[in-house]
C-alpha cells in the first residue's frame, strides 16, 4: 500500500517563533552590549554584573509589554475588521457574494465556478469564508496577545543569561573577550535555529545575526570606553 506523503510547512509556527527569535536575540544582544558597555568603563565585577541582572529583568519586561500592546493592537484591528464584515454581510448578503466570487475568480476560477463555491463556502460558514479570503485572517496567523508577551520575555530572559553567565564564571582577563565571542557563537547558533524551524536558509540567518550583533557590541563598548559612562 502506498503511503500519501505529508506535507510540512512551517507558516503555523510564525506566531511564537517571531517572537521566541526576537525575544532571545534580543536578550543576548542587549545584555551582552550592556555588560561591554560598562565593563569597558573599568566598572568592577560586581557593578557589571547588577547592571547586566538589572537589564534582564528591565528588557524582559520591556519585550513582554511591547509585544502585548504591540500584538493586541493587531487583534483589535483584526476583532474590528471582523465586525465591520459580519455587518455588512447581515446587512448586504447579495453584494457580500459577489465580493467573494470576484475574489476567486480574480485567481483563476471560472466565473460560474467562483459564485457555486462563494455560495457553498458562505453558506458554511460566510464570516469565516470572508475573513480568510478577503482579509486574510485565519486561526494560523492571528494575533495572540499573551502568547507573544510570554513567550519574547521567556526567551529575552533565557538569552539574557548567556552573556552574564559568561562573565561570571570567566577569569578577568577573558571577560570581554569571552563575552563577545561567546555571544556572538550563541547568536549564530540562535540565526541558524531559527531559520531551521522556519524552514529557510542557514546561511543567511546565521550570518545576518552575527554582523549586526557584532556591530552593536562593538559600538556599545568603544562609547563606554571613549566616554566612561554606562552604555546599554
Amino acid at each position: 500500500m502506498t503511503r500519501t506523503p505529508t506535507e510540512r510547512h512551517f507558516i503555523t509556527r510564525i506566531g511564537w517563533l517571531r517572537a521566541a527569535v526576537l525575544g532571545a536575540n534580543d536578550g543576548i544582544l542587549s545584555t551582552a552590549s550592556l555588560i561591554l558597555g560598562v565593563a569597558a568603563t573599568s566598572a568592577t565585577r560586581a557593578d557589571v554584573m547588577v547592571a547586566g541582572l538589572a537589564g534582564l529583568v528591565a528588557g524582559a519586561m520591556s519585550m513582554a509589554a511591547g509585544e502585548y500592546v504591540s500584538v493586541s493592537s493587531q487583534a483589535d484591528t483584526e476583532k474590528a475588521d471582523l465586525a465591520r464584515e459580519a455587518d455588512e454581510l447581515a446587512s448586504a448578503p447579495a453584494a457580500e457574494l459577489a465580493e467573494l466570487a470576484a475574489i476567486y475568480a480574480k485567481r483563476g476560477v471560472d466565473p460560474a465556478l467562483a459564485r457555486q463555491v462563494a455560495a457553498q463556502l458562505m453558506a458554511k460558514d460566510a464570516l469565516g469564508a470572508h475573513a480568510h479570503d478577503e482579509l486574510g485572517i485565519s486561526a494560523t496567523t492571528t494575533a495572540r496577545p499573551i502568547q507573544a508577551a510570554l513567550t519574547s520575555a521567556t526567551t529575552f530572559a533565557v538569552g539574557a543569561v548567556v552573556p552574564l553567565a559568561l562573565f561570571a564564571i570567566l577569569p578577568p582577563a577573558a571577560r570581554v573577550h569571552g563575552v563577545w565571542l561567546g555571544s556572538l557563537m550563541f547568536l549564530g547558533v540562535l540565526g541558524g535555529v531559527g531559520a531551521h524551524a522556519g524552514g529557510a536558509r542557514l546561511l543567511p540567518g546565521i550570518l545576518r545575526v552575527t554582523f549586526w550583533g557584532a556591530l552593536a557590541m562593538m559600538v556599545t563598548a568603544g562609547i563606554g570606553a571613549a566616554f566612561g559612562t554606562v552604555v546599554g
